[in-house]
């Protein structure tokens, strides 16, 4: 193709399944200036190959777009002649970013992210973004104590989930789930069913999917106040009123060297330092000085994970398989989580390593993931995993097995051993508490609800009295500087 004869700008956008779509479709879709080629798919297995759908790409895209496997980056920007790429996933290094960004500059093409002014879309209603630093830093217990903390202020909220479209992506567009039955109907995923089992068990409807936009627009309709809960260490897709980041006490330094993990430690109003009580006091107080050093202005909270087994006895003098949540052990980087704390608190005779007995892609989760302790992590993209997860724990010579991802695997596959449940949740520590912050942003929402605001009906007449961090500009035509 003939640079010089193009009239659109060629774009690629390397991605992983959620990030990349929301970009495309706040961004890039209607704009006639771009053109964009398709994504590219990384850190999930099984999505590359498939088709972001017509549903969903809009009038410039009538055929959909394809989706590519990231390792093809420099043959895709020489043979479809990219202008520039666009970074839109998450928890990578600061080193791994310039890797990529290397590799795109040296195949000739420009390297950019989005930053929040050109993605987080405006809410009618307030909004509490939950992020973090890094996959695994506890981002769900955070959710879930302040759910509990607003309900308990006679408040309806709504959970919207960061994306995890792995399966049928026009059938995907908006997901809601209020019940068990919901996610047995969806057919979703073990890393999935992670993220909503323990809301929707609470009472607490989740929504989820592709078209944020629709999304957001329907939880608005039954929700007072709209929580963020976000995936990876990713920022948020709408506009936050308070902006709360979870730090990880048990990764000290991690806030400052992924991405975008750090943007978010940067722009928090609150940094929680989560799992306070497992972690060495230095740990905490190297997170405090980074907080001081790059963000003064925000309140710093510091949590602990308190972590229950519904079952003890199955633990204790027990040779014990321990199982953790997927993405924090492989993508994440923790060589273990709560199933180990669990195992150590109620006194394991032995954890077992599993790597013996692990077989098909779980083996090959191991051989990717060479930092991975003696724990199973519980990988569940595509049915066959599913399949390939529960014959690698039968096949695992122990007494009982400490289940310590959020999904109770006991609904999914069938466990030949006794087994106990570990669930964690967050517990304040010390002064300045979340549960003060948060009932110091309810009193905020009720000053402004005798202002005029409605937030229990329709919509908030006066969200100009709320703080937000940035003015949405979907319609600007020109890319942001790279």
């Amino acid at each position: 193709m003939d640079r010089e004869s193009k009239q659109r700008e060629r774009i690629l956008i390397l991605g992983a399944a959620g990030r990349d779509f929301h970009n495309f479709n706040v961004f890039f879709r209607d704009k006639p200036r771009y053109e964009v080629i398709g994504f590219t798919a990384a850190q999930i297995p099984e999505i590359a190959f498939r088709l972001y759908p017509t549903q969903l790409s809009g009038r410039l895209y009538p055929d959909g777009l394809s989706i590519w496997p990231e390792e093809d980056l420099e043959e895709l920007i020489r043979d479809h002649c990219i202008d520039s790429c666009i970074l839109a996933y998450s928890d990578l290094s600061h080193e791994k970013v310039m890797e990529l960004a290397s590799r795109v500059l040296a195949a000739g093409a420009d390297f950019a992210l989005l930053g929040g002014r050109h993605t987080m879309l405006p809410s009618e209603k307030p909004v509490i973004a939950v992020c973090a630093v890094r996959t695994g830093a506890g981002k769900s217990q955070v959710v879930r104590y302040i759910v509990d903390q607003i309900g308990k202020a006679g408040l309806k909220v709504v959970v919207i989930r960061h994306p995890m479209p792995y399966g049928d992506l026009s059938k995907e567009a908006v997901q809601r789930f209020s019940s068990l039955q919901d996610l047995d109907r969806a057919e979703i995923t073990i890393e999935e069913r992670e993220e909503y089992e323990s809301h929707v068990k609470r009472g607490t409807v989740v929504y989820a999917g592709v078209d944020y936009e629709t999304i957001l627009r329907q939880a608005e309709r039954e929700a007072d106040v709209i929580v963020w809960d976000g995936g990876n260490n990713d920022t948020p897709f709408f506009s936050p009123d308070l902006w709360i980041v979870v730090a990880d006490a048990l990764r000290p330094g991690h806030e400052i060297h992924y991405h975008p993990g750090e943007t978010n430690f940067r722009a928090a109003d609150i940094i929680l330092i989560n799992k306070a009580n497992s972690a060495p006091q230095e740990a905490v107080q190297s997170i405090v000085a980074n907080a001081a050093r790059l963000n003064a202005k925000a309140a710093v909270v510091v949590a602990g994970s308190e972590v229950k087994a519904e079952n003890p006895g199955a633990i204790r003098s027990r040779r014990v398989l321990v199982i953790e949540d997927g993405p924090t052990i492989t993508h994440g980087g923790m060589a273990w989580g709560a199933g180990m704390v669990a195992a150590e608190k109620y006194g394991a005779l032995e954890v077992i390593d599993p790597r013996p007995f692990a077989v098909g892609s779980i083996k090959d989760v191991f051989s990717s993931f060479k930092h991975i302790g003696k724990v199973l992590p519980a990988m569940g993209y595509y049915p066959l995993q599913v399949r390939e997860l529960e014959e690698t724990i039968n096949n695992a010579d122990c007494d009982s097995v400490v289940i310590g991802t959020p999904v109770d695997l006991r609904r999914l596959i069938k466990i030949n051993k006794p087994t106990t449940v570990v669930s964690y949740e967050l517990v304040d520590m010390d002064r300045p508490l979340l549960q003060d912050e948060i009932s110091r942003f309810i009193s905020g929402l009720a000053e402004n609800k005798g202002a005029g605001k409605e937030l229990s009906k329709g919509k908030v007449k006066d969200k100009g009295k709320r703080k937000s961090k940035f003015k949405f500009e979907s319609n600007r035509e020109d890319m942001p500087e790279v």
